[in-house]
């Protein structure tokens, strides 16, 4: 691995060329132009939609990377299947999506090392990782500037549940609520200002943030 370099001059960091993807539409709405690295952290209630966020999202970024989801919290179940069907997932490129069963950390580890390794990670659910901060600060310190990593939790009203949740989203360069199948966004180079929020389910947003 590079040894990461501590001290950058202004020029250098003007000069620097960043990898980003560059997307589209809603999603572009939602997230503006993100860098290719780093965390982006989903938080919101159970049932309120982030899982399908996620999916709809990866499926977008299959164009661009490999990305492996890792479903601590479900497991390659029956609801497992169901999201990756309602989704369409088998219509992402071949070899550019697949799911871990409750892979441990040290193997999602081993993984992520490896010289093609898929360079989006899901984590489904932070709740379910059972890691510590130091944990995290570990991960962030060898992969956060290779890989992306993608953490999904759960949450209570408007905040992410629990201490190791409430650290990622801090340092996460996207931080997205999800709330009756709406998803608002925050990120670092939007400079903390909310995009444009994103549906991602039309019929139930509707009942949700519009009832008659």
């Amino acid at each position: 691995m590079a040894k990461i370099k501590r001290a950058v001059s202004v020029d250098e960091l003007l000069k620097k060329k960043f990898k980003v993807f560059p997307l589209e539409g809603k999603f572009k709405d939602l997230l503006g132009t993100p860098e290719r690295t780093g965390h982006w952290f989903f938080y919101g209630e159970s049932g309120h939609g982030k899982t399908t966020l996620i999916m709809q999202l990866v499926k977008e970024l299959t164009k661009y990377e490999k990305v492996e989801y890792n479903t601590l919290e479900e497991g390659a179940r029956l609801s497992m299947q169901m999201a990756v069907e309602g989704n369409r997932m088998n219509e992402c490129r071949k070899g550019t999506f697949k799911i871990l069963n409750k892979l441990p950390i040290d193997q999602v580890k081993e993984r992520l090392r490896r010289h093609k390794s898929a360079k989006i990670l899901v984590m489904d659910s932070v709740q379910y990782t059972f890691l510590t901060k130091k944990d995290f600060w570990e991960i962030d310190e060898e992969f956060g500037q290779s890989h992306l990593i993608l953490w999904n939790s759960h949450g209570r009203g408007k905040r992410p549940l629990g201490a190791l949740a409430e650290a990622i989203m801090f340092h996460a360069d996207q931080k997205v609520f999800v709330q009756g199948y709406r998803a608002y966004s925050k990120s670092r180079t939007s400079r903390g200002k909310l995009t444009e929020p994103y549906t991602i389910w039309e019929e139930g947003a509707k009942e949700y943030h519009d009832p008659l």
